[in-house]
């Protein structure tokens, strides 16, 4: 985004399939490179209720503030309006520390390190509350 002319979009399929249709609608649309990440859980994020849960955890890492759903499209630009989308509704924080504890990669961390996690817990929910505010800023919401 910073280079401002590429398309760039966050997704998560399980969280909004309009959504993902939409920014695969506009990244195919742009002519220019486009850039779409994906949240998208696997093997090793251990997922507590297995890897057919997928969908609902990315939905999950969504609601809870994990993860923010986003488009930049600068052809907005040209039009006179605001190239950067907010997609994600307000989290709900209270299921950030819930949902860091339903993957193993986190939980086993908390096991080995339970002081240590604790204060990284915290801080990764301070830093995606800070991402979150940081998007809206820049959607003029």
């Amino acid at each position: 985004m910073s280079y401002g002319y590429v398309y760039v979009a966050q997704v998560a399929m399980g969280a909004s399939h309009n959504q993902l249709f939409n920014v695969l609608k506009e990244a195919e649309a742009y002519n220019g490179p486009s850039l779409i990440i994906a949240y998208s859980p696997c093997i090793n994020h251990g997922l507590k209720h297995g890897m057919g849960a997928s969908q609902k955890e990315e939905k999950m890492a969504v609601e809870c503030g994990y993860w923010h759903l986003y488009r930049f499209n600068p052809a907005l630009e040209a039009e006179g309006k605001n190239p950067f989308t907010l997609d994600s509704k307000e989290p709900d924080w209270t299921k950030f520390q819930e949902f860091l504890k339903g993957e193993v990669r986190y939980s086993s961390l908390a096991k080995t390190f339970p002081q240590e996690s604790e204060e990284l817990f915290r801080l990764t929910e301070e830093f995606a509350k800070w991402r979150y505010n940081s998007y809206k800023k820049l959607a003029g919401v």
